[in-house]
This record gives C-alpha cells, structure tokens and sequence, in this order.
C-alpha cells in the first residue's frame, strides 16, 4: 500500500474505511502543542510552538492534520491523549476535547469503553 507524500503528513491511498485511524493529542507541554495521526503502524505528528494561547490551537491543529491527510473525522477509530502529568490548563483542555470528539464519534479515548471520561493527572 502507497503512501503518497504530501507537506509535512502523509496522503493515504487505500480504502480507509477498514483500517484504524488514532487520533493523537498532546498539550502537556508549556510551550508546545503535538497532535498526530497513526495508521498501519506509521505514525505522523505535527509539533507547533505556541505561547500562553495554547490552548486556542488545539482544534485547528487538529483540523489541519485531518485535512492534510485528506481523512474525515467519521473516519477516526480511536483517540490517545496524554494525560499527564503537564500543563494544568493544556491537560484540561487536551483531555476535554478528547473526552468531546471521543463522544461524538463514539470511538475509544485512552483505550477506555465508548462514552468513559479520562482524568487529567496534574502534576
């Protein structure tokens, strides 16, 4: 199966709709902001420096690698978020906007059953 190159994530050219697709976010850091997507093994992160206004850029971040992959979110099979220890408020939101998108694309956060909350673990 080819994987088409296309700026700085990957073009998948297969048929989607039968393969699991991981959502990744990370807001733990202070200073930095990494979401991703794994598909058969590979995993392709985006990693943006961002200042007190992180917590503003998560769903666009989020947005764009689901763009640039040509991926819809109906499309997403699970979502991992670190949940810490890190950031308080970047734990907060990161976590709640799995907890949201896990809800309402009825797939796994953190391995958990369809519909269980994960719990930010501050440091």
């Amino acid at each position: 199966m080819e994987n088409i190159k296309k700026r700085s994530c990957y073009t998948i050219d297969m048929d989607i709709e039968t393969k699991k697709i991981v959502l990744s976010i990370d807001t733990s850091s202070h200073e930095k902001l990494i979401v991703g997507l794994e598909l058969l093994g590979i995993k392709k992160l985006i990693e943006e420096d961002f200042d007190y206004r992180k917590s503003q850029g998560v769903l666009p971040l989020i947005e764009k690698v689901i763009q640039e992959n040509n991926l819809e979110f109906s499309q997403i099979t699970e979502i991992k978020i670190n949940v810490g220890p890190g950031s308080f408020t970047g734990l907060r939101v990161g976590v709640c906007i799995a907890n949201v998108l896990g809800e309402i694309l009825q797939v796994p956060v953190n391995s958990q059953p369809v519909g269980q909350k994960v719990e930010p673990i501050y440091s």
